[in-house]
């Protein structure tokens, strides 16, 4: 029998990515549509990241660890989306066996990654908002350089254990994988393995990704809505809300994606692709507008590299 799986597990040299299970003509509509999220996926964070680099105002931790995020969704929606928008015109819609273990190793990655950097970014706005005097000192380079770091490193560990263990089942059953990416659970779908203890270790990784993360986060904003009421100033209670709305509103988008995705049965897999589109494309759409809209600072920076741009423009059609 194992001999049996070893050569049937040998001869897998591609994988089909169904993807949308849609009329033709509205792969389309479909492709547009990615091409238009994943082009504002590239100018939004893009330009976050520049905005962050070039203007010295913007060197604080909060902006480190937003820079480290939209590099995050860059990255990550990198991975997914090109490879999607190419299996919309494509006919055989084939991934390779090597490129299927690339995608899931580096989407883990980057999703890990993102969560810790998500904590991180709570406890920041913990200390910015409940112990501002030694904002500085607390959250020194190091530290953040450190956390960050922590963070990179969290996504790898944890995503060599699930690509190896992904990999090593036995894909006899079919090449077919339901769904526009390589993912581990429509990977298990269509293996031939007992998946009995890779599913318990799967539960097992994504739970002490998520619950950590997750509680850090609402203990970190449990303290900041209590210091935040205490404020008599109305105005100083509405900057605060208005800085911790935005990191609130990213984290509940994502993580309510990732929970409906990774803990709730496999049963519904267009639901699933519905929820993966959240946290493949949506949030590193929306993170910049998000940040940008909502942030006095960004926009300031903004403003400032635009009449950059529109006096140095001037001047070239004046010399002209």
């Amino acid at each position: 029998m194992d001999g049996r799986e070893t050569s049937n597990h040998s001869e897998v040299t591609d994988f089909i990515l169904v993807g949308f299970r849609v009329h033709p003509e509205l792969h389309i509509l479909l492709f547009l549509l990615f091409l238009l999220v994943y082009a504002m996926i590239l100018l939004g964070n893009v330009g976050m990241m520049t905005i962050i680099m070039t203007d010295p105002r913007l060197n604080t931790p909060m902006y480190f660890f937003l820079g480290n995020l939209s590099f995050i969704d860059l990255f990550y929606s990198s991975v997914i989306a090109p490879k999607a928008m190419i299996n919309f015109w494509s006919e055989s819609k084939s991934i390779s066996f090597a490129g299927c273990v690339t995608q899931l190793f580096l989407f883990a990655l980057f999703i890990v990654a993102e969560g810790f950097l998500l904590a991180a970014m709570a406890y920041d706005r913990f200390i910015a908002i409940c112990n501002p005097l030694l904002y500085f000192v607390q959250m020194s380079t190091r530290l953040c350089s450190q956390l960050v770091a922590g963070s990179y490193f969290c996504g790898c560990v944890s995503s060599i254990l699930l690509t190896s263990m992904t990999f090593t089942l036995s894909f006899c059953a079919s090449r077919a994988i339901d769904h526009f990416y390589c993912d581990y659970r429509p990977l298990q779908r269509i293996s031939c393995s007992d998946l009995y203890f890779h599913k318990m270790v799967s539960f097992f990784l994504c739970s002490i990704i998520i619950l950590p993360t997750i509680i850090v986060i609402i203990v970190s904003y449990m303290y900041i809505v209590s210091t935040v009421l205490k404020i008599r100033s109305t105005e100083g209670r509405k900057k605060a809300f208005s800085t911790c709305s935005s990191h609130l509103g990213v984290v509940s988008v994502l993580y309510g994606a990732i929970i409906f995705m990774y803990f709730i049965p496999d049963r519904f897999p267009e639901l699933s692709k519905v929820a993966s589109l959240c946290y493949t494309l949506v949030t590193p759409m929306l993170n910049p507008l998000i940040y940008s809209l909502r942030n006095k600072d960004v926009k300031e920076a903004l403003r400032k590299i635009l009449g950059k741009k529109i006096f140095l423009s001037n001047s070239i059609l004046t010399v002209i």
